[in-house]
């Protein structure tokens, strides 16, 4: 209706032609891919129905989505290209925060420049992500696998509320199977080995640049030499004992004992667990070192230790599993083992009734009923870590008052955007106390020795490893499903489904990448749009035109002053692939008001298919009438840029010149031709864009030779070198061209 009111139309006709107009934009996109695997081992009489059915997997090629995010301005000051290390001013003391001022950057990257051969790259590491996710237990239990990357380079605060820095590169595999083939050891080994060699063949494409640098255009306008390597794997500890190849119920980070692991033990590498794997049996891998005996997909990778690459968790470790899985349920069994069944429920009814009288807050949940509900989130757990220390004081022990304490501390610590020296200190002092106090639980608990809690144990030395844990933690990945996952499967009907949201995610990754470059508007510096547009002398164009701006009644030619004499320019331009005109025209096509509004266009590809460079008009002297106070040009770029506080919008040119001083007697048109300097360079110039009048058609001279059949429209420009004015494009052409 807006449209209609306005005589306008809209800008597509409908969902199909915006969706192939998405389709055809090259912005962001990386096409998806897919294999297929099938079991192939030994084979019983009877064989289950998954040894006989192909798992597709679906994914997108990781190099592609790295470069993506590398090249893109809108990350060029958020992003550390060489490894740091950070120190406060104050006393000079370390500082953790983002990924590049982490100790394991810095090795990795001393590991690079010992050889001749990639010395002075940069590095960039992979960050990977993979987590099950269920889209609906209504309709089905809809599950799927995502797997996410990022590169490591971006700093935790952009990737952790996302700018598009996480993206989805695929979608493994869930083998399914009858219930009475479940839990077969076959099955389970099929299952992991299909995990693991699905990851070696999606991150296949960075094998030969984790050895050899590509030379990449970052956002920032500079050219680097790029060496990959994979980088921290996010997961929760159940994914972590899949990638590790590691039993349930033993760290995957180190050897410690699975019944007693806060005993201490060394850290696992992949060195050591290969050396195990060769001299061990299976069983005794199994007991007594809690090793399955696989290896792990980073075996296929240099420098890349599963281990050693494993995060925190602080999502399913600290704030699920710690508190909520086990303190807050270690309360209920306490109470009830102390006070008996009808008085720990009286209890525990108070203590909903105190989380519930909580006055609000800005950004604290509000917990109308109390805690004792079925469906709990990871945003419901943080929200009850916030009150329920406060909501039990009174009904319980002192001391199971510092149990709470202690985990609190340490997960607000770890929480911390940059991490000292200090806080390293706090955190381990607020484990202790945890540790300490724990053991009041111990008439209710069997035991401590929990994978989760023991978790705690390494994050001081991870925190040195990969910086400040909040930018890289599961929440990122668990609220990349709403947008990656969840969201889409809502959005589309149920057929194939999967491969309705693979459309939606390349559909959604184009239109941020649009919207980067829109938003953007080509901002570039003067070099980079020199190289672009192959005008090596753009700086010297545009300081002929910033002297005759500034000096407008100087009637020197700007060519003729002296280097020194010219004002510089050096900030950054932004360049622009249309600019509009306004101007009174009295023609059919300028409605009553007798103005018209015409787009010329300067586009390096034009429906992704050609360059669109329009040709225009330039008003040279206004007291001329017609085409002798006109000069023709074609537009290579439109740009602006800000010099002594004001914005000059510009436009780059190439002249044409006139071929006679009157039209042709013929066709009654004026005929022009390309313009070239002495030397045979194009005649440029950089002009204000209000010398600009209108837009001019030319139409090849094309005389009297066959031209190709192959030759396109989009081509002519460039192939003739002489043209005519056409006068007949509309009635006001017709009347400034004769």
């Amino acid at each position: 209706m807006t449209l209609a009111k306005h005589h306008d139309t809209p800008p597509f006709a409908d969902h199909k032609d915006l969706h192939n107009v998405i389709d055809a934009t090259q912005l962001g996109d990386v096409p998806w891919q897919c294999f297929s695997a099938q079991y192939t081992g030994e084979r019983p009489e009877v064989a289950p129905p998954w040894m006989d059915d192909e798992f597709e997997v679906w994914y997108r090629d990781p190099r592609a989505m790295a470069h993506n995010i590398i090249t893109n301005p809108d990350y060029k000051d958020k992003i550390n290209y060489v490894p740091y290390r950070e120190y406060d001013a104050s006393d000079a003391t370390r500082q953790w925060k983002d990924f590049m001022s982490r100790d394991w950057s810095w090795k990795q990257a001393d590991t690079i420049s010992q050889d001749p051969e990639t010395h002075g790259s940069t590095l960039v590491p992979i960050i990977l992500g993979s987590d099950k996710t269920t889209v609906s237990v209504g309709t089905g239990n809809n599950e799927y696998y995502p797997l996410y990357a990022s590169i490591s380079n971006v700093r935790n605060n952009v990737r952790h509320v996302h700018h598009d820095a996480l993206v989805i590169i695929g979608f493994l595999a869930i083998p399914q199977t009858d219930r009475s083939h479940s839990k077969d050891d076959t099955f389970r080994i099929f299952c992991r080995q299909l995990f693991h060699s699905s990851l070696s063949v999606i991150l296949s494409s960075l094998r030969p640049v984790i050895t050899t640098y590509e030379v990449m255009h970052c956002g920032d306008g500079h050219f680097r030499r790029i060496i990959y390597s994979p980088g921290p794997y996010i997961a929760d500890y159940e994914e972590q004992l899949v990638l590790s190849c590691v039993v349930k119920h033993w760290c995957p980070k180190c050897i410690a004992v699975h019944t007693n692991l806060d005993g201490g033990g060394i850290y696992h590498t992949h060195e050591f667990t290969d050396f195990l794997i060769n001299e061990l049996h299976a069983d005794v891998l199994w007991d007594e070192f809690g090793l399955i005996g696989d290896l792990p997909f980073t075996n296929d990778f240099p420098r890349a230790d599963i281990h050693e690459l494993l995060l925190f968790d602080l999502l399913h470790q600290l704030i699920k599993g710690a508190f909520k899985d086990h303190l807050v349920d270690w309360v209920a069994k306490y109470l009830k083992a102390i006070h008996g069944t009808k008085q720990s429920e009286e209890i525990m009814s108070d203590i909903d009734c105190r989380v519930a009288a909580v006055a609000s807050f800005a950004g604290l949940r509000c917990f109308p009923q109390g805690r004792d509900f079925k469906q709990w989130t990871g945003d419901d757990s943080k929200a009850l870590m916030k009150v329920f220390l406060l909501a039990i004081e009174g009904h319980v022990p002192q001391d199971m008052v510092h149990v709470f304490r202690p985990l609190l501390e340490f997960c607000y610590l770890v929480w911390r955007n940059i991490i000292t020296k200090d806080t390293l200190i706090q955190i381990q002092d607020a484990l202790h106390h945890f540790h300490h106090y724990c053991k009041i639980f111990d008439t209710v608990i069997p035991t401590f020795s929990l994978p989760r809690q023991h978790s705690m144990a390494h994050y001081v030395d991870m925190i040195r490893l990969f910086g400040a844990p909040n930018g890289l933690c599961s929440s990122i990945t668990e609220s990349k499903h709403i947008k990656a996952v969840k969201e889409p499967w809502r959005w589309l009907s149920r057929h194939n489904a999967l491969g309705q949201m693979l459309v939606t995610n390349q559909h959604l990754d184009k239109l941020a990448a649009s919207c980067v470059n829109f938003d953007a508007k080509w901002a570039q510096t003067v070099a980079a749009l020199a190289h672009e547009v192959a005008v090596p002398d753009l700086r010297r164009l545009i300081r002929y035109f910033l002297f005759s701006q500034l000096n407008p009644d100087d009637a020197r030619n700007p060519e003729d002053i002296p280097a020194a004499g010219l004002p510089r320019h050096k900030g950054k331009l932004q360049v622009f692939n249309s600019a509009a005109t306004t101007f009174y025209a009295p023609s059919d096509l300028s409605g009553i008001g007798s103005m018209r509004h015409e787009h010329i266009r300067a586009c390096p590809l034009w429906w992704n298919e050609y360059p669109h460079n329009d040709c225009v008009f330039i008003n040279t002297d206004s007291d001329a009438e017609g085409m002798r106070g006109l000069e023709v040009a074609r537009v290579i770029c439109f740009f602006s840029f800000k010099h002594e506080w004001e914005v000059y919008p510009c436009a780059l040119i190439q002249w044409f010149e006139k071929i006679g001083d009157c039209p042709d007697e013929d066709t009654g048109m004026w005929m022009v031709a390309l313009s070239f300097h002495e030397d045979g360079s194009r005649d440029l110039a950089v002009i204000h864009i209000e010398t600009v009048f209108c837009a001019a058609h030319l139409i090849p001279i094309y005389g009297s030779e066959y031209i190709p059949p192959s030759l396109k429209f989009y081509q002519s420009l460039d192939t003739f070198g002489s043209f005519y004015v056409n006068k007949y494009t509309d009635h006001h052409v017709f009347k400034i061209a004769s």
